[in-house]
């Protein structure tokens, strides 16, 4: 499956960005997938994680009860709506494909382009 990221632009702390995920290929129903971000000089991280179904979704603790991941299988996407934000969430954004659910841990990749989101102060 080929990934491609989009949605991402400036935004003041405080607002709200919806990134959407478009899959290429006819396995994405079946594929878990997965948000990541990394930051300036710093290691990419787990964001969230959604199963090929939709009925289980897994977040970071840095954005749990702000983010929401869902999908939406007939129209190839994955979104990540991203409310509240603080300028500590300024990071390049990666949606990637797993095919075997362990939540945070599942095996992604087919990793996509990413795309940026600056939150200023």
């Amino acid at each position: 499956v080929q990934l491609q990221a989009f949605g991402g632009g400036l935004v003041q702390a405080g607002g709200f960005l919806r990134l959407s995920c478009a899959a290429s290929g006819r396995t994405f129903s079946t594929n878990h997938m997965g948000w990541f971000r990394q930051a300036p000089g710093k290691e990419r991280e787990f964001v969230a994680a959604i199963n090929w179904s939709g009925v289980s979704t897994v977040y970071a603790d840095s954005v749990k009860g702000r983010f929401a991941i869902s999908r939406d299988n007939a129209k190839n996407t994955v979104y990540l709506q991203m409310n509240s934000l603080k300028p500590e969430d300024t990071a390049v954004y990666y949606c990637a494909a797993a095919s075997v659910w362990y939540g945070a841990r599942s095996n992604f990749g087919s990793w996509g382009q990413g795309t940026l989101v600056t939150v200023s102060s």
